[in-house]
């Protein structure tokens, strides 16, 4: 069974998913049958690659909120990651377009590091001090070779701006079309959709509906679940 999982490296909420996903995935009895591929999605697609901001900058603008409701939105986010045992920092941190994230992704899809490399650009981006925008290409160079590709193979994509470019914008487009306007979004070989950061309860659920269903793409009732759509990420505010 192929589970794909769209999302974006500036989603907090994808961070947050993905830890409640793989949950699930260790107590699916089928796991060692189930296979993770990466889509793309991104937020903010027409930032260009130079505009960072701070991302308490950014939620006051999007949002229309004071400083202060925006951090306090953080510090909500911190505390749902620290109960799925992931760092997260309330302050500090920046935000910027990922299409180059995006494209080394795909790269590494190509070398089966596919999750090693998402992983650590999730920990790079809400866990260290360290910026994966600001500090320029080598940065991701850098984060690219600790999840085990080579340094050669990654500069030759980041110098070449029509590598995986088309990869990246046919992920979108089948997002589109498969009704995610908001992510994360899980698709479960292609039965069932899961939109947002589900409890790992109704992942499990959605795993043993799948293995076993046969019928076209349902939406898994999401209820409430946080999730960051083209406007931005949902701010909880307690």
């Amino acid at each position: 069974m192929r589970v794909e999982i769209w999302s974006d490296i500036a989603c907090p909420w994808c961070y947050v998913g993905k830890a409640r996903f793989e949950k699930a995935l260790e107590a699916f009895p089928h796991r060692e049958q189930v296979e993770v591929v990466h889509r793309s999605f991104e937020l903010d697609p027409g930032r260009a690659k130079g505009d960072i901001q701070p991302v308490i900058t950014m939620l006051t603008k999007k949002y229309g909120m004071s400083a202060a409701q925006a951090q306090a939105g953080e510090e909500n986010l911190g505390a749902q990651a620290a109960a799925e045992g992931l760092a997260y920092r309330t302050e500090g941190r920046d935000h910027g377009n990922t299409f180059d994230m995006h494209r080394l992704l795909h790269l590494a899809k190509e070398q089966g590091r596919q999750d090693e490399l998402i992983q650590i650009l999730y920990r790079a981006n809400f866990a260290e001090e360290r910026s994966v925008f600001a500090e320029g290409e080598e940065r991701l160079v850098e984060l690219a070779v600790e999840a085990g590709l080579d340094a050669g193979d990654v500069r030759k994509v980041l110098a070449d701006p029509d590598a995986y470019a088309d990869d990246v914008r046919a992920d979108e487009r089948e997002a589109a079309e498969l009704g995610a306007n908001g992510v994360p979004f899980f698709v479960l070989d292609r039965k069932f959709g899961v939109s947002g950061a589900q409890p790992a309860e109704v992942f499990e659920q959605a795993l043993t509906q799948a293995w076993g269903a046969r019928s076209p793409l349902q939406l898994v009732d999401q209820g409430d679940a946080q999730a960051c759509g083209p406007d931005g990420c949902a701010v909880p505010q307690h």
